[in-house]
């Protein structure tokens, strides 16, 4: 069911959110300071293109003095309007029945998406 409920939302949008994920991510790596930036992107595209049956938690010993810091910087910077747009997706999808799984996994990458330092991505069982 996983896999399927995958091919759908790549077919349904996932993958174009996984190519600007990663194009973006990609960009800011080009500069020093865009690196840290770069990379939680690389980490939430990771995430966007084969979400079911995975999540995002925290580390073994997070949330840290350093990720709660870039945390901060991340919001402060603007990248709270990834969490809007999956808020958006995720109330479009949640209008039928069908689209409702595609919803709340919208939900669940808004909630990564404010706060994507210190967090890693498990596999559910």
């Amino acid at each position: 069911m996983k896999t399927l409920g995958n091919i759908l939302w790549l077919v349904l949008g996932g993958a174009l959110i996984f190519i600007m994920y990663i194009m973006v991510g990609a960009l800011l790596c080009v500069t020093i300071i865009g690196i840290p930036f770069g990379i939680q992107l690389i980490k939430l595209g990771g995430y966007a293109f084969w979400p079911f049956g995975k999540e995002l938690v925290y580390g073994p010993d997070e949330p840290g003095c350093l990720s709660i810091v870039m945390n901060v910087i991340w919001i402060l910077l603007g990248w709270w309007e990834i969490a809007l747009l999956h808020l958006f997706f995720g109330l479009i999808f949640c209008i039928t029945v069908v689209g409702i799984p595609w919803g709340l996994q919208h939900f669940r990458m808004a909630l990564a998406s404010v706060f994507p330092f210190g967090k890693e991505i498990r596999y559910r069982s």
